[in-house]
């Protein structure tokens, strides 16, 4: 007992910069707090004291201002964080390492009793504030949930999920074999927003284009020069000029 919480106060002093020393932790964080009530309520439940593991789980609730349902199950260093307001249903499972912010949901989307209702979490798992993850599916080990994303489907290990409803965002090569890089306070590193990624490649595409279309209508000049300064029947002079590329004109037209 003394060991793992030994563990969860270092885990805890290695993830929140604000945290000052080992006594502060035990004493001032209710992340830890809640922690070490639902192993209280949990073992209660297991041994059939149901109800016995509710009033402990109702007691935290009042305390910390963390809802975590006796029969859910707990990993090792798992760090809540800020956690005011967070719901972990009956079903859910977090796995060691994992850490979760203030307003998160491990709900479920099913009211069939008996079965896998809420979601599981992989080991270093990080969920953002506010986010939501519904249904009895897994999320892979160092994934990462964006603040405020809606996750209603699998989520493989590495990956990052952002959005409503969340969209995947599959890890790198290299950062998936080193198990989804380091740790990102609430889940989101810059890059993460695949709308926001999508738009750069469609301004950097056309930023492209016009370049290109740049380059073509002075070729087409150049070209225009050469003939004005052959033998033609045309009429030389304003005809010609006025064929010419204005490159001052596309220029502002294009944002150059």
């Amino acid at each position: 007992m003394f060991k793992r919480l030994r563990n969860d106060i270092r885990c805890i002093l290695e993830r929140d910069p604000a945290a000052r020393s080992a006594w502060d932790v035990l004493t001032l964080y209710p992340g830890l707090h809640a922690v070490v009530l639902h192993r209280m309520a949990h073992w209660c439940w297991n041994h059939g004291l149901r109800w016995l593991a509710g009033a402990v789980a109702r007691a935290s609730r009042g305390l910390t201002g963390i809802e975590i349902h006796p029969a859910a199950r707990i990993g090792n260093g798992v760090f809540f964080d800020h956690a005011m307001g967070v719901v972990v249903g009956e079903t859910a499972e977090i796995g060691d390492g994992c850490t979760i912010y203030q307003g998160v949901t491990l709900g479920g989307t099913s009211l069939y009793k008996g079965t896998k209702r809420h979601p599981t979490l992989g080991r270093n798992v990080v969920v953002g504030a506010g986010a939501k993850v519904l249904g009895g599916f897994t999320v892979g080990d160092d994934a990462r949930i964006g603040s405020n994303a809606v996750v209603t489907r699998p989520v493989p290990a590495g990956a990052t999920a952002v959005g409503i409803p969340a969209r995947i965002i599959p890890a790198a090569g290299e950062q998936a074999a080193q198990g989804g890089g380091a740790f990102a306070a609430y889940g989101v590193t810059q890059g993460d927003d695949p709308l926001s990624m999508a738009m750069r490649s469609l301004i950097d595409s056309a930023s492209s284009q016009d370049r290109q279309i740049t380059l073509i209508w002075q070729a087409i000049e150049k070209l225009s020069q050469q003939k004005d300064r052959q033998p033609s029947n045309c009429v030389p002079g304003d005809a010609a000029r006025q064929s010419c590329f204005e490159a001052e004109k596309v220029s502002q037209l294009v944002g150059k």
